[in-house]
C-alpha cells in the first residue's frame, strides 16, 4: 500500500474466558470492546471465544492477525493459574510494545488498586499489533480507551509508513 494512503483500521476481538467457551456464561467484553473499536473508526472484523488455554490462544491469535491489523484480547490477564493470556501472546509477537501495557496500567491505577495485578501485554506479530485487555467488560474498555489513540499510528508505522511530519 502506498505510505501516503493509511492502511484500513481492521480489529478482531478474542474473548478469552472458560466459562464463556463451555457456554456458561454471556460474553460480555467482548462485544464491550467491539463497540468501542467500532466508535474509534475501526471495522472488526471477527470475533471469537476461546478457552483459558495457551495453545489453542495461541492458535486463534495467529489466525486472527492474518485478518486483521489489530488483535485485541480481553480476559485470562490476572494472576490466576489459568491466565495464560500474555504468555501466549509473548510466544508469538517478535517485540514487544511494553509502553502501551504500562499505559494501560497507569491509567488504572486512577481508577483501581488492582490495576496493578495486570499482566496485560502488547506486542507485534508481523504487521499485526496484539494488544491484551482484563476480563472485565468496565477494566477492558478503560484499558483500551487508554491507548486507542496511540494504535492507528502504530499501525501506520508497521504498515510501513515511516515518514514523518515536520
Amino acid at each position: 500500500m502506498s505510505s501516503s494512503t493509511p492502511e484500513p483500521l481492521t480489529a478482531a476481538v478474542l474473548t478469552v474466558s472458560d466459562t464463556c467457551a463451555r457456554g456458561e456464561g454471556s460474553d460480555l467484553s467482548g462485544p464491550a470492546v467491539a463497540k468501542a473499536l467500532i466508535e474509534k473508526k475501526f471495522s472488526v472484523v471477527q470475533t471469537a471465544v476461546v478457552a483459558d488455554d495457551q495453545n489453542a490462544i495461541q492458535k486463534l491469535l495467529l489466525q486472527l492477525a492474518s485478518k486483521a491489523n489489530l488483535v485485541v484480547t480481553t480476559g485470562g490477564t490476572g494472576i490466576a493459574e489459568r491466565d495464560v493470556t500474555p504468555e501466549a501472546t509473548k510466544a508469538i509477537c517478535n517485540r514487544l510494545l511494553e509502553g502501551v501495557a504500562e499505559r494501560m496500567r497507569a491509567e488504572g491505577r486512577k481508577k483501581t488498586l488492582f490495576a496493578d495485578l495486570s499482566r496485560a501485554v502488547c506486542g507485534v506479530h508481523g504487521r499485526s499489533i496484539i494488544l491484551n485487555l482484563p476480563g472485565s467488560p468496565k477494566g477492558a474498555v478503560e484499558s483500551l480507551e487508554a491507548v486507542i489513540d496511540l494504535l492507528p499510528h502504530a499501525l501506520q508505522l508497521l504498515s510501513g509508513n515511516t515518514k514523518h511530519k515536520v
